[in-house]
């Protein structure tokens, strides 16, 4: 076995048994078991709760029975008591709420009477239901037929779309751009949390060992290319392995949870995305992390011991969090200038990027040049980081990052 492979296979193996490695595996499982599972954990805390009665009061003619109807957390209740009877049950906390509806000048007037206020979704919850139930008795006014008074509420606008520009036909459709619109905010989510795991992994890896002077014994048998490489190769490799973990967690839960259901809206989803987008996106995810392991690599090796790696890490903490922040920005509106600008540089366009691909109409080109500098970014940083790796991983000095890159070109030079 050479000596790559070995190096390569021990990093592995030490970090996959780590603590902090099975930790944070745990941790993001976590995460998603409870964003999958949210409705049931939430009905555990909740679910000796009764649903709050809620009295309808309805002193139109319009029948709005069928709007009204009762779910988990609201009992809705046709109720012809008298009202000052009711507002003394209210009182009394028997029901939470009166809704008592009337006409006023022709339109639907609501007035919604508590004595202990109703939560902010149960509020929206009734003004939604009335705003429709507004909407039906206008309707209603018109001395329509139940048909016609149906067919209207249920009318839909067919929406489609021309594209006059040759150049630019075969424009993505709403769904598409919300499709590519989630799967890249996932895409960016990853990457984010993936290079703050493992960004940190490398750069602590490697300090530890220079910091307990185990580098120099190691460095006598290694060439510090070959130590460089295997450092990398290990951490993305231990990166692919809990990516692998969490997905195969993800599709157990998306195919057998809930009868299937997160699967077939993951089917739904897929269905609206192109090969070529879905191949763009795992390539800048991939190129991303690689890239950021080089830089974490080269901090390692200018740190003298493991206390200074926060210290060296701050910068591409930073650009990743703007990155990240940025990516959010699109969520309302992904055209923005902001977002064209950090969607090519290569630092933050694997979060940006294929948020553009998905959710926008954009060409070829851009794309491919953004592809295009990521990957010469990488090169030219593996490049630069292995010439200067070979010269800093021996040498020791205090400071910040700057003055340790001069200390290094100074004493190596």
């Amino acid at each position: 076995m050479s000596k790559f492979n070995l190096l390569m296979k021990q990093l592995y193996m030490s970090k996959l048994k780590s603590k902090s490695f099975i930790l944070m595996t745990l941790i993001y499982v976590a995460g998603m078991s409870v964003a999958i599972f949210w409705s049931d954990i939430k009905e555990l805390f909740t679910g000796n709760d009764e649903a709050q009665q809620i009295a309808i009061v309805n002193e139109t003619s319009a029948d709005l029975s069928g709007i009204f109807i009762s779910n988990a957390d609201m009992a809705f209740i046709q109720d012809e008591t008298n009202l000052q009877v009711l507002e003394q049950k209210v009182k009394d906390e028997e029901i939470a709420a009166i809704v008592e509806i009337s006409d006023k000048d022709g339109q639907l007037h609501a007035e919604i009477s508590t004595f202990t206020p109703l939560k902010l979704n149960d509020q929206s919850t009734i003004s939604s239901l009335l705003q429709y139930a507004g909407q039906h008795y206008a309707v209603q006014q018109l001395s329509l037929s139940p048909e016609q008074a149906a067919q209207i509420m249920a009318a839909n606008t067919t929406i489609t779309n021309k594209n006059l520009n040759e150049e630019t036909s075969g424009g993505k459709s709403e769904e598409e751009k919300q499709s590519g619109l989630w799967v890249s905010y996932a895409v960016g989510i990853l990457i984010y949390f993936f290079i703050s795991t493992f960004l940190s992994m490398i750069t602590t890896e490697i300090a530890s060992e220079k910091g307990s002077r185990a580098m120099e014994m190691l460095l006598v048998s290694v060439k510090p290319a070959t130590h460089f490489k295997a450092k990398i190769a290990g951490v993305l490799l231990l990166a692919f392995t809990q990516m692998a973990i969490i997905a195969g967690v993800f599709l157990l839960y998306a195919k057998f949870v809930k009868g299937g259901v997160i699967w077939d809206m993951a089917g739904d989803i897929v269905k609206e995305l192109s090969v070529s987008y879905v191949l763009y996106a795992i390539l800048f995810l991939l190129l991303t992390i690689i890239l950021y392991l080089i830089v974490g690599a080269l901090f390692g090796s200018l740190v003298s011991k493991v206390e200074e790696a926060g210290q060296v890490l701050m910068p591409a903490m930073m650009i990743t969090l703007i990155g990240f922040y940025v990516m959010l920005s699109g969520i309302g509106n992904p055209d923005t200038i902001v977002i064209k600008i950090f969607s090519y540089i290569p630092f933050t366009s694997g979060m940006v990027m294929p948020m553009r691909i998905g959710a926008t109409d954009i060409g070829v080109m851009q794309p491919l040049l953004s592809l295009g500098i990521l990957v010469l970014t990488i090169i030219v940083a593996y490049l630069f980081s292995l010439s200067f790796y070979k010269r800093s991983v021996l040498t020791y000095s205090t400071g910040g990052v700057i003055q340790k890159i001069k200390t290094v070109l100074k004493v190596t030079t």
